[in-house]
């Protein structure tokens, strides 16, 4: 078999299955380690913005921090297939198999491969906060509507952040969440009410291990 048609194997692998018509989150991420705010944030995503599917797209490194401890793609991946247990979660190592660490790459590819799928980006509010540092994040903007959850004491922060500001002429109100997979771009909205508050770093050891309880 030729390489190319390995890679093309290998990409049909990483995106999970879909139909058409459906309704599907992408939360990006890099799991390090995954944790049940990951798995709270896809099930209130699904039942506000009416999703069929989300999708844990594990990637290879976050560009905005340092690579530090950052344990195995695979290891991280089977740790959240493990976490996820619904079957309306799937688990993705897509950006490591199109060889990017960036969002508006994997929406770019994603969008071009889905046709007749709408699509959300899921985000917590602290990604929000710096999401004008991310490559391109105007074309993200534009390519996909995207969903933020509230994650306390971010709340303030994020909605006064360069991103907000920027985009808030295209903000849906949050009772209207529910149509915002059949918006065309720019469109957002802001999600409250859900509690748990857990972060990947609060779960590591100074060393970079990840804590068991």
């Amino acid at each position: 078999m030729s390489r190319a048609a390995v890679a093309s194997q290998s990409v049909y692998r990483a995106i999970p299955p879909f139909a058409q018509g459906m309704r599907i989150g992408l939360l990006g991420g890099s799991f390090n380690p995954p944790h049940l705010a990951h798995r709270a944030i896809s099930l209130f995503a699904i039942k506000r913005l009416r999703l069929d599917r989300v999708w844990w797209l594990v990637t290879p490194g976050n560009p905005l921090k340092q690579p530090g401890a950052l344990r195995d793609l695979n290891q991280r991946a089977e740790a959240a297939r493990q976490l996820a247990r619904d079957p309306r979660i799937e688990v993705s190592c897509l950006e490591s198999v199109i060889g990017t660490r960036y969002t508006i790459d994997t929406v770019t590819y994603l969008r071009r491969r889905t046709s007749g799928v709408r699509l959300v980006w899921v985000m917590g509010a602290d990604n929000l906060a710096q999401f004008h540092r991310w490559q391109s994040w105007r074309r993200i903007a534009s390519e996909m509507p995207f969903a933020v959850v509230d994650r306390p004491p971010q709340s303030f922060h994020a909605l006064a952040a360069p991103a907000a500001r920027a985009l808030a002429r295209y903000r849906l109100p949050e009772n209207q969440a529910g149509q915002l997979a059949d918006l065309r771009p720019p469109a957002w909205v802001f999600l409250t009410g859900m509690k748990l508050d857990l972060s990947s770093t609060g779960l590591r050891n100074p060393d970079g291990s990840w804590r068991t309880k």
